[in-house]
């Protein structure tokens, strides 16, 4: 090397290679790595042998120019004594003239140059694309970093929001216990204070007729008429003094009854409407099929790529099967379905309005009762688990109930969640439910008359780990009104919502993780959701309000990222 560093600045100087001179270095050559003055390159340099084909730059090209690789003298791995002369691009390996003559005559052969431009652009293109995947990486980490940073932020500050109110509740009740205990002191005191008036003149009384009553003894023990008769003419007026009047009842202290807080009275914890990462998702429709329906209200695929469609409220349930953009009418019912799901054994299990128990129709498309009843309550939504069990979302309006309970094969209830650990009602209306791989159940709550609801998340013996309310980016100028539910193969949880061209996408604890909003692919009003046996979404979809149409339309939609 002629310096520590390379040449333009703060370098060591040193002398031509050739004379030792201190002649100022002016050329290098680099197929000898020699660094030579302007007259060692004339007149020694040029006297090497083969001189005339070695590479010399000038010093200031040094750095910009690299040494070429010899490719003339490299040795076969496979015959002594031979030298490898072009590149198999078959077999990816260099061949000596033996090799080719051997095995490789017919293969694809290249100069060992190409073969090495080729593969040096291949570790190029490799080495930027791993600089550019380096670089996405470290952006992401550096993203990360600040969302680890942002969240124990916030952390701490809702941390302190909460111990702030904390005392503010605390201080709160304190002082409320405060009025409880003068308020009942102060209604104490009336309450004695008017039965003392009246105990006191009571005893006034009482002490004025004992006088009287003596002094009646000793008119009667006078010996002398005379002044008997004197005195009894007072006695007698004092015979018919009137007892003083007491009230006929006093107001008694009031009687502590103890409430209950609850979650309005403390808080809660929500959503803030920050997505806290970015999922790639994709959906592409695979097929349209158009339906002579109102309305497309539930789907329930079967084993046999036919698939049960139900438009609820129109009444009209069909077994359909594709056949083209068609859809073939199989079997069809006119029947009020509110809720339906296929059994593993290709059973189609109804939810029928004002029907206690489940309705069955069987492979041959028989209706029957099933053994599944849930009186009082009135079955509206189905979820089968397996074959062996399945949960049904029922309600009664006129008793104010409603439930999840969990039936096995039999028909027997193994399990009803209604209430909270503090007796209080889980559900308005459950509607939907669906289940994922860690036991949660995901049930469709509708809390009002205008489908405004919820999505409540139940983990083990029916208690509550989340309830999504919906999303302020999502949900700025129309309520979260959940309509349809079902979970994906990768176990997270779709939901729409009624008259907006959204999926919500949840973990399978019920938070949000990501959204697509359906117009992105044409599908203006998506409503029921169903996956078949090959991991395809079944889209559904509803009419606009006040359409007169019967052209309900149904996607089959290829699904990726979730």
């Amino acid at each position: 090397m002629a310096s520590s560093q390379p040449f333009g600045g703060g370098q060591v100087p040193v002398n031509c290679k050739l004379c030792k001179t201190d002649r100022p270095i002016q050329w290098k050559c680099m197929d000898c790595s020699i660094m030579m003055c302007a007259h060692c390159k004339e007149n020694v340099h040029s006297q090497f042998k083969n001189a005339l084909d070695h590479k010399i730059i000038k010093r200031e090209e040094i750095g910009l120019h690299k040494e070429e690789l010899d490719f003339t003298n490299i040795k076969c791995n496979e015959h002594t004594g031979q030298s490898s002369c072009l590149y198999c691009n078959t077999c990816e390996i260099l061949v000596c003239p033996t090799c080719v003559a051997k095995i490789h005559k017919k293969h694809d052969l290249i100069e060992i140059s190409d073969a090495y431009n080729i593969k040096v652009e291949i570790l190029k293109k490799g080495q930027s694309k791993m600089q550019k995947s380096n670089y996405t990486t470290n952006a992401k980490k550096d993203q990360l970093n600040k969302l680890v940073s942002a969240e124990n932020i916030k952390y701490n500050k809702e941390k302190r929001n909460i111990q702030s109110h904390e005392e503010t509740v605390k201080e709160q009740v304190e002082q409320y216990f405060k009025e409880l205990k003068i308020k009942l002191e102060h209604n104490h005191e009336t309450v004695l204070s008017t039965v003392k008036s009246d105990l006191n003149a009571i005893s006034l009384f009482t002490k004025q007729k004992v006088g009287k009553i003596n002094e009646f003894q000793d008119c009667i023990d006078l010996s002398n008429a005379s002044d008997f008769f004197k005195e009894v003419k007072k006695m007698e007026k004092f015979t018919e003094t009137q007892e003083p009047r007491t009230r006929p009842s006093y107001t008694s202290s009031p009687t502590f009854v103890p409430g209950n807080l609850n979650q309005s009275h403390i808080g809660s914890l929500q959503d803030d409407g920050n997505l806290a990462a970015e999922i790639n998702i994709s959906l592409v429709i695979n097929n349209k099929y158009q339906t002579e329906l109102d309305a497309i209200e539930s789907v329930s695929p079967c084993l046999d790529q036919s698939f049960w469609i139900s438009s609820g409220i129109y009444k009209v349930l069909q077994r359909v099967k594709p056949e083209g953009t068609n859809l073939k009418v199989m079997s069809e019912f006119n029947i009020d379905v509110c809720g339906m799901a296929v059994t593993p054994s290709n059973q189609l299990l109804l939810c029928v309005y004002g029907k206690t128990s489940l309705k069955q129709i069987s492979s041959s498309g028989e209706l029957t009762d099933s053994v599944y009843d849930v009186s009082p309550l009135l079955p509206i939504a189905i979820h089968v688990v397996s074959d062996n069990k399945l949960i049904v979302g029922a309600g009664n309006g006129k008793l104010k109930r409603s439930a999840v309970i969990i039936m096995n094969k039999k028909g027997d209830k193994e399990a009803v969640y209604e209430h909270d650990e503090h007796n209080q009602p889980l559900f308005n209306n459950a509607r939907y439910i669906t289940t994922t791989c860690n036991g949660n159940i995901h049930v469709v709550d509708r809390i009002s008359d205008d489908w405004c609801g919820k999505v409540m998340v139940l983990g083990q013996e029916g208690h509550i780990i989340n309830q999504y309310t919906g999303h302020p980016t999502i949900n700025k100028s129309e309520p979260f009104k959940p309509v349809h539910i079902v979970t994906t193969p990768s176990d997270n949880v779709v939901v729409t919502g009624l008259n907006i061209p959204i999926l919500h996408i949840l973990n399978d604890n019920g938070h949000l993780v990501s959204y697509f909003n359906t117009v992105d692919i044409g599908i203006k009003r998506p409503y029921a959701l169903a996956f078949n046996t090959t991991g395809q979404l079944y889209i559904g979809c509803n009419k606009a309000a006040g359409s007169q149409t019967k052209d309900a339309k149904l996607y089959v939609i290829n699904i990726e990222g979730f």
